[in-house]
C-alpha cells in the first residue's frame, strides 16, 4: 500500500479561500441601489429581466419604482398622428441610437397596431379606428360602426374590446345629449384594473361613466345639479382659466406636472407661458403662474429662421414635459414642423423630430411594464 503524505502544520492550519462574491449574492436593497444607477426604464426593463433574482428586486419594491421614476421619467418613444378620415393611425418613432436598449423596445413593438379587430371581411374598406387618448402605455381608440372601443398596448401586444357605454347614460337628460369624449383615467403606480371614462352633458347638466376591466361593466353615476343661472355657451364645463387666458383668442392646454399637479401651458409671442393648480397665499386653490420659457433658442437648434416658425402649436404637456411643434399657418399644410420637448423642471428644450402636421398628435410614453408591478402588500418590504 501507498503511504499518503500528512499536510504540514502549516498548510493545516491555512483557511481555504473564500469562495468569489458575485453580483448574483447581493442582497435586495444593494442590487437596487445599483439599479437606480441605470440610464433608463428599457435598460433597467433589460437588466430585471435577464434572472430571477434581478426581477424580484425591482418587482417587489414601490419604493424602488417611485426613486426610479422620479431620477429616470419614463421615455417617450414617438408619437401617434391620426388623420382626419378613415385611416389606421401612424407612429413616428423617436430615433436615439445613443441608446441601444430603447431603440430595441421601439424594433419590438407592434406600432402598425396590427392586432386592432379588422373593420370587415371587405379587405379593401378603409379602417374607422380612431384615437380618443394615449396613456399610461395604452391606446384608447373608437370604432363607430362596431360601436366599441379598444384599448391597446403595443408593447404587450393586450388588446381589450369594450363596448360603448348603455343608452341609460342619456336617461333623464332632459334636452339634446351631446358627448364630450372617452379617456383612459391613469394609474399612477400602475398594475391596476384598466379604468375608463365617458362624459356627456345638456345644456346645464353633466353625467359621467366608469368603466373597470375587473368588473367589466360600466357604472352610470348621476346627473350633476344643473348650472344657474342658464349659461348662453359651454364654458361652465371648463375649470377656470388663468385670468391672463380669459377672452384671449389663444390655444392652450392642460396637462400635468412631474408631481401631478394639473397645469395650463399656453404658447405666447414665441415663448411657453406655464400656470400650476395650487394654493394661494390666502390658502384657495388657483391658477398660479409658474414661469414662461423664451424660445430663441429653436431658431439655433433647428437651423431655421422665425420667419419659418411663426406659430407654435402645444400637443400634449405629460410629466412634466412639454411636447410641441412649429407651425407656418401661412403655408402649405404638407410644409414640414419641427417636433420639439421642453423640461419644465429644468427648461432643457429637445428635438424630436421634423415631420409633416397631419391630423392630431399624441405622444406614447413607456409605461412600466405590469410584470414588474407587484402591488401587493408586504409588511416587511413596505417603504423598501
Amino acid at each position: 500500500m501507498t503511504s499518503q503524505q500528512s499536510p504540514s502544520p502549516a498548510e493545516a492550519k491555512s483557511p481555504r479561500p473564500p469562495a468569489p462574491t458575485t453580483v448574483i449574492a447581493l442582497d435586495d436593497d444593494l442590487l437596487r441601489e445599483i439599479f437606480l444607477r441605470l440610464h433608463s426604464l428599457p435598460t433597467l426593463v433589460r437588466a430585471a429581466l435577464s434572472c430571477r433574482t434581478f426581477f424580484h428586486a425591482v418587482r417587489s419594491s414601490p419604493a424602488f419604482r417611485r426613486s426610479f421614476r422620479e431620477a429616470r421619467p419614463p421615455p417617450l418613444l414617438g408619437l401617434f398622428f391620426d388623420p382626419d378620415g378613415p385611416s389606421i393611425p401612424a407612429f413616428a418613432p423617436l430615433r436615439r441610437r445613443s441608446d441601444p436598449d430603447l431603440a430595441a423596445v421601439v424594433r419590438g413593438a407592434d406600432f402598425f397596431l396590427t392586432h386592432l379587430p379588422d373593420d370587415d371581411d371587405d379587405a379593401a374598406a378603409l379602417p374607422e379606428w380612431v384615437i380618443y387618448d394615449c396613456r399610461d402605455g395604452y391606446i384608447l381608440l373608437e370604432h363607430g360602426s362596431l360601436e366599441q372601443y379598444a384599448v391597446y398596448n403595443p408593447l404587450t401586444r393586450a388588446l381589450d374590446l369594450i363596448p360603448q357605454p348603455p343608452d341609460e347614460i342619456f336617461d333623464d337628460q332632459n334636452g339634446d345629449a351631446s358627448c364630450l369624449g372617452c379617456y383612459i383615467l391613469s394609474s399612477q403606480e400602475g398594475g391596476e384594473p384598466l379604468r375608463l371614462v365617458y362624459t356627456c352633458h345638456v345644456e346645464s347638466r353633466a353625467r359621467a361613466a366608469v368603466f373597470s376591466s375587473e368588473s367589466r361593466e360600466w357604472q352610470i353615476l348621476p346627473w350633476s345639479e344643473p348650472v344657474t343661472p342658464l349659461p348662453e355657451d359651454e364654458h361652465w364645463l371648463k375649470m377656470d382659466v388663468p385670468p391672463n387666458l380669459v377672452d384671449q383668442d389663444l390655444m392652450f392646454k392642460v396637462g400635468e406636472t412631474k408631481d401631478g399637479r394639473p397645469c395650463i401651458v399656453c404658447p405666447i409671442d414665441f415663448e411657453l407661458h406655464a400656470w400650476v393648480w395650487r394654493a394661494g397665499q390666502d390658502g384657495i386653490e388657483t391658477w398660479i403662474f409658474d414661469k414662461k420659457f423664451p424660445l430663441e433658442t429653436i431658431v439655433e437648434v433647428t437651423e431655421g429662421t422665425f420667419e419659418e416658425h411663426c406659430e407654435l402649436k402645444v400637443l400634449a404637456i405629460i410629466g412634466g414635459f412639454v411636447y410641441f411643434c412649429t407651425m407656418d399657418m401661412l403655408r402649405d399644410a404638407i410644409y414640414p414642423c419641427w417636433f420639439l420637448s421642453l423640461c419644465m423642471e429644468t427648461g432643457e428644450l429637445g428635438t424630436l423630430f421634423r415631420r409633416r402636421f397631419d391630423g392630431h398628435a399624441y405622444p406614447y410614453i413607456m409605461a412600466w411594464p405590469p410584470s414588474l408591478i407587484d402591488n401587493k402588500v408586504n409588511p416587511q418590504l413596505e417603504g423598501a
